[in-house]
């Protein structure tokens, strides 16, 4: 059994370690290149006589400056990488304390009209997404939010296997999120695509092998000056003619690359993530089937990305006055350049969309796996077809630490309803926040927070939280009638199971009881399965009229004229109730 807190521990001592070193290397480069630049200024002062020594000494010192420039850029994304990942071990040692606040909550998800998401606290602070999420980009976090609220059943031992993929990758997945955190600040995918659907094209073959030619006839020309066969005048002409090529389609060039300079920052980080993917041996179906999707016409997707952007890091190197001028004089470096990476765009354009989607899959699913990882007690819900809808032993919620978590044994059969009454504050509405989230979990492919846990994969519906709205003009009542109303219409296409908390709490309580009543009938009817929880004693004569109707309760105890609850599920009609006595106990009346 792997121990999470360990590993993390490990990982931090690392990299900890190997961040000071990256540090001592920047260090030495950064001289590098300042010693290079002074030895230019010595050697342009002792051959400042010689135009001819002065060309050679740029032609020389031109690729040793680019070489410092870009080893000092690839320490700089190593240094930040090694912060990210330090980071990571960090996060993860604290949310295994419960600490886990300062993480995004995923609020721009919740959704009151959802079948459950809003009842079980899915998303806010201190919520369920809060907790298990790692996704950097919004996308991810969408897709992760997609992932807990789509209320399907389907291929979840498809799901299970994915995760338990992942969870046996820690290192893997931590070098994803890392290099994920670092374009967390990117554009988003469809606006990647559209930056490149929406360029018009001003290049064209002609264009690119003219350019060749130029730069052949400029090696020559450069050649006969250094020999003396042709003058310093013709010499400079023909660098004024490349200039004046260049400088024609200046303006569409600059605009070229004010498009590419927004992208390409984002869409390096996805080279990085999409090679990740590709060169990772995945075990499970569903991992091998979405890494399959990032193939194009024998190539993989990372490495034609990689090579549209290895085209934009020449151009870019290229940004220095110096070097800019003698390129476009000398080679019409620019436009090179702006064929070859429209010629890429063109072709790899079409393919992106799937390619970043899948990209926010893995990311998604890596919280997942991230989460089976840190409870290995946790268990992965076994699939029945009994007629038991769920058998579980020692389930809690995840969310309650473990030192305060009471875990409670919970069985119920296909087309039963349980009634569960209580005391206040005995622990009835967690409790069936408990059921609701291990359904939701089990259909997601997740480990259960339980001992033992068997089902049959079913859909979730729920009414335990009901506001009213001023917006619509809708009554508290009014908002709840139309709840129960949607749930009444659901169960009618498919299985679900119904998580209800003290139904109707808008009227009265003659009108409550018997509304409450007529609905869960209406229920059993209807063949329904699940669970409510109620203050309402009468509602428990329903168990002598329908053999598939069960009493459960939550008892409290008055002891030494304090409160005690022992938050277990038991069988039958709670006898204690607290309301008066904690008035009286507040001296309230």
């Amino acid at each position: 059994m792997s121990n999470p807190e360990s590993f993390y521990k490990n990982r931090l001592q690392q990299y900890t370690a190997e961040l000071q070193h990256e540090k001592r290397r920047s260090y030495v480069v950064a001289l590098l290149r300042l010693v290079v630049f002074i030895l230019l200024g010595l050697a342009l002062y002792w051959y400042h006589q010689s135009a001819g020594q002065i060309l050679l000494v740029f032609l020389i010192w031109i690729p040793f400056f680019l070489f410092l420039v870009s080893k000092s850029a690839d320490i700089s994304q190593k240094i930040n990488k090694i912060k990210a990942l330090i980071d990571l071990n960090e996060t993860e040692l604290k949310v295994l304390k419960g600490q886990y606040d300062f993480l995004p909550d995923g609020a721009r998800f919740v959704n009151p009209k959802h079948a459950y998401s809003y009842d079980l606290d899915l998303f806010g602070k201190q919520s369920f997404f809060q907790y298990i999420n790692r996704s950097n980009k919004k996308t991810a976090q969408q897709y992760l939010a997609k992932l807990l609220t789509e209320n399907r059943t389907d291929g979840i031992l498809k799901k299970q296997e994915a995760i338990k993929d992942l969870a046996s990758r820690p290192e893997w997945r931590q070098n994803f999120l890392a290099v994920s955190r670092l374009v967390k600040n990117s554009l988003e995918p469809e606006k990647i695509v559209r930056v490149f659907r929406q360029h018009t094209y001003f290049t064209n073959a002609l264009m690119f092998y003219g350019s060749l030619a130029f730069g052949t006839a400029s090696v020559a020309i450069l050649a006969a000056y250094y020999f003396d066969l042709i003058s310093l005048k013709i010499l400079t002409y023909w660098l004024i003619a490349g200039l004046s090529i260049s400088g024609r389609f200046a303006k569409k060039m600059h605009h070229f690359g004010q498009e590419l300079d927004l992208v390409m920052p984002s869409l390096s980080g996805y080279v990085k993530l999409l090679q990740l993917i590709e060169n990772e041996d995945f075990k499970s179906k569903l991992l091998t089937e979405r890494k399959q999707e990032l193939q194009h016409k024998g190539h993989k997707a990372f490495e034609l990305i990689h090579d549209l952007m290895r085209v934009y890091q020449q151009k870019e190197m290229t940004h220095n006055l110096i070097v800019k001028i003698i390129g476009n004089s000398l080679f019409l470096s620019d436009l090179m350049f702006s064929y070859r990476l429209e010629k890429r765009i063109k072709q790899y354009t079409g393919n992106l969309p799937v390619w970043l989607n899948t990209v926010d899959f893995f990311e998604s699913y890596i919280s997942l796996g991230n989460f089976a990882f840190n409870h290995p007690h946790y268990t992965f819900p076994k699939i029945i077809q009994s007629d038991w809808q769920i058998q579980s032993k020692g389930l809690g919620h995840p969310l309650i630490p473990v030192s305060k978590r009471v875990s409670n044994d919970f069985e119920i059969k296909h087309h039963e309803f349980f009634i569960i009454t209580g005391a206040n504050m005995a622990g009835k509405s967690t409790f069936l926040r408990t059921v609701g989230l291990s359904i939701v979990m089990a259909n997601t492919g997740l480990p259960v927070c339980a001992a033992s846990y068997a089902y049959q994969p079913i859909k979730l519906l729920t009414s335990m939280r009901t506001d009213d709205s001023l917006q619509e003009e809708t009554s508290y009542f009014f908002s709840e009638l139309k709840r129960l109303k949607y749930i009444v219409t659901q169960i009618q296409n498919d299985d679900y199971f119904i998580i209800l908390d003290e139904i109707l709490k808008g009227t009265n309580s003659k009108d409550k009881a018997e509304g409450s009543q007529k609905f869960v009938e209406r229920l059993t009817h209807s063949k329904a399965t699940g669970i409510i929880a109620t203050h309402d004693l009468s509602l428990c004569e329903l168990a002598k009229v329908y053999p598939q109707v069960k009493n459960h309760y939550f008892d409290a105890k008055i002891i030494n004229n304090e409160l005690a609850f022992d938050y277990r599920f038991k069988e039958g009609i709670v006898q204690n109730m607290n309301a008066t006595f904690l008035l009286k106990k507040m001296a309230i009346i």
